[in-house]
């Protein structure tokens, strides 16, 4: 082979290299970006979480996993259901429904033992950075049976890998 042609060949081979290695990089930047929390929308929340509170009430265990979906008849809205282990204080069932908003990177969902009246109220906020997979915030007893003074009780939302 002539020199000359050697020296397109290997120019054109390390163009190709190069093409490729920014083709790969432009789709990891594109893969690792997310969108900020104000920019969150429901559909980025459908899924399952799995949820930590910080001091549930007595009766109340520790842990509850999530089902987020699109609301039927809201469909910037949020509907879905809460799944507790053994629930055993009045005011409260091991499912309940739920139906809530996202807006500008806050989480409003009511939940509903009896698909009547609101038995809890969960108001969170996305974590910065966490692209849409982590929420934290406080949920607060308003069940008929709740004390007057029922505190606020943290938690956090964490989305479960695959959802």
């Amino acid at each position: 082979m002539k020199p000359k042609l050697i020296a397109i060949f290997m120019v054109a081979s390390c163009a190709h290299i190069n093409w490729a290695r920014a083709q790969s990089d432009s789709k990891k930047d594109s893969a690792t970006a997310c969108l900020n929390a104000r920019s969150i929308k429901a559909p980025q929340l459908y899924g399952i979480w799995q949820v930590t509170f910080s001091n549930p009430p007595a009766g109340l265990p520790k842990t509850a996993v999530l089902l987020l979906e699109k609301h039927q008849e809201f469909a910037d809205s949020l509907r879905g259901v809460v799944s507790r282990d053994a629930v055993s204080t009045a005011g409260h069932s091991a499912k309940a429904a739920l139906a809530g908003d996202v807006e500008d990177g806050f989480v409003i969902l009511d939940e509903s033992s009896n698909n009547i009246s609101i038995s809890g109220t969960w108001n969170g906020q996305l974590v910065e950075a966490s692209c849409g997979r982590e929420i934290n915030g406080v949920w607060k007893d308003t069940s008929a049976s709740a004390p007057p003074d029922a505190p606020d009780v943290a938690f956090t939302m964490v989305k479960r890998p695959g959802w």
